[in-house]
């Protein structure tokens, strides 16, 4: 494992720690929600696998394998957190925006019109439709929406505990079928923009082109689907993951 000069001999160590680093994959993504790939975990793991072969100096037995071990998952661990890109103060005006949604939609009984929330938000229509298009690459759930009230981190809490199973709140039935019947409620455009985005799989430019308006309205009506479902399912992705937490504290 060293080179003649006494040095590490670091492409062996690779290939030697390659299975490890597997290994520590296929253990998280079991208990990834489904649209996290295997090859990105290894890829962010490998990095974790050269930080821990340049930092550690006491050898390569067993002691550095627990160490890489620990190295590796953070590397994997981070890079799940990258993917979670949009800045706090983003997050918490798209929060501000589900709330007021919801807030209406209770209020009037229906989903409420681009105008409407720009004016419960106070704010100009351009300016609302501005931090829809900011908002680009939103998503359905994050980790962080896992977290109980004390605000922990989830991915630190719950990759360090093998019993843990986070994409078993995905899988509950519930949370599924009241994701489908918010999906219907949404407005015509909205509801036939997800549908090409997530069923067709078309690009942001093709569904652009297929009801004839720019690249950035698809970008903008796609921030704002996802924020009236988020209004709607939030509250019961917490109640799902808090409900497992006490079910564990319990058995």
């Amino acid at each position: 494992m060293y080179t003649a000069a006494g040095q590490p001999d670091r492409n062996e160590l690779v290939q030697r720690f390659v299975p490890l680093v597997k290994r520590v994959a296929y253990h998280l993504l079991a208990r990834l929600p489904a649209n996290v790939q295997f090859e990105d975990l290894v890829q962010n793991g490998m990095l974790g696998l050269l930080d821990a072969i340049d930092r550690f100096q006491e050898g390569f037995g067993a002691q550095f394998e627990t160490y890489a071990t620990q190295r590796v998952r953070g590397a994997m661990l981070d890079g799940l957190r990258a993917n979670d890109w949009l800045p706090r103060n983003m997050r918490k005006e798209l929060r501000r925006i589900e709330q007021t949604i919801n807030q209406l939609e209770h209020a009037h009984g229906r989903a409420p019109s681009e105008q409407e929330l720009a004016d419960a938000l106070g704010m100009p229509l351009a300016e609302y439709q501005k931090v829809l298009q900011d908002a680009r690459g939103h998503q359905l759930v994050y980790y962080e929406d896992f977290a109980g009230d004390d605000d922990a981190d989830f991915l630190d809490r719950h990759f360090t505990d093998d019993d843990s199973n986070p994409a078993s709140i995905l899988e509950d039935k519930d949370l599924r079928e009241n994701l489908v019947k918010a999906i219907g409620r949404l407005p015509e455009r909205e509801k036939l923009m997800m549908a090409l985005y997530y069923e067709q799989d078309l690009n942001l430019r093709e569904i652009g082109e297929v009801m004839g308006v720019t690249e950035s309205r698809v970008c903008q009506l796609h921030s704002q689907a996802i924020a009236r479902l988020r209004g709607q399912l939030v509250g019961e992705v917490k109640t799902v993951a808090s409900k497992q937490r006490k079910g564990k504290a319990l058995g």
